[in-house]
């Protein structure tokens, strides 16, 4: 095996289609083209979801509601989860350690699937009513932080 001798698979890489090459070729004098119009002519680009003059889908289709552009999306962590990662407090530093989430998510919400047997002091933005009830169950304590 040699990097000089590396080549696709057979049959991955097709033939561009040459367009203009004579009237035995199929696709001579206007090259597939046709005659006059607005698509004809070189260099034409259809802009993204031009529809050919048709009114395109996006403007269709009914607009409804808001959409906040400044929406944060909070890391939700399930507390099954949670009774993997070791130690007596947990905060987002440590969840981000122990892989259970990405470093640069700002918040994170806590939900109640599954359980938790250890008491654990665990400190996230949120928390949901079931996971407050199950962490304190187990004798820990659901910390908000800011």
């Amino acid at each position: 095996m040699n990097l000089s001798q590396l080549q696709p698979a057979k049959g991955a890489r097709k033939k561009d289609r040459r367009v203009g090459r004579g009237p035995g070729s199929g696709r001579g004098k206007t090259s597939g083209r046709g005659h006059k119009g607005q698509l004809s002519g070189a260099g034409y680009k259809a802009m993204r979801g031009f529809e050919g003059g048709q009114m395109p889908l996006v403007r269709r289709i009914p607009k409804r509601g808001f959409t906040n552009i400044f929406r944060h999306e909070p890391a939700v962590l399930n507390l099954d989860r949670l009774a993997k990662i070791s130690g007596a407090e947990i905060g987002p530093a440590e969840m981000a350690a122990a892989g259970a989430l990405k470093p640069a998510s700002a918040r994170v919400k806590i939900l109640g699937r599954g359980g938790i047997a250890e008491a654990k002091t665990i400190r996230a933005h949120s928390f949901s009513a079931a996971a407050v009830k199950k962490i304190e169950a187990a004798g820990g304590k659901a910390v908000v932080i800011e």
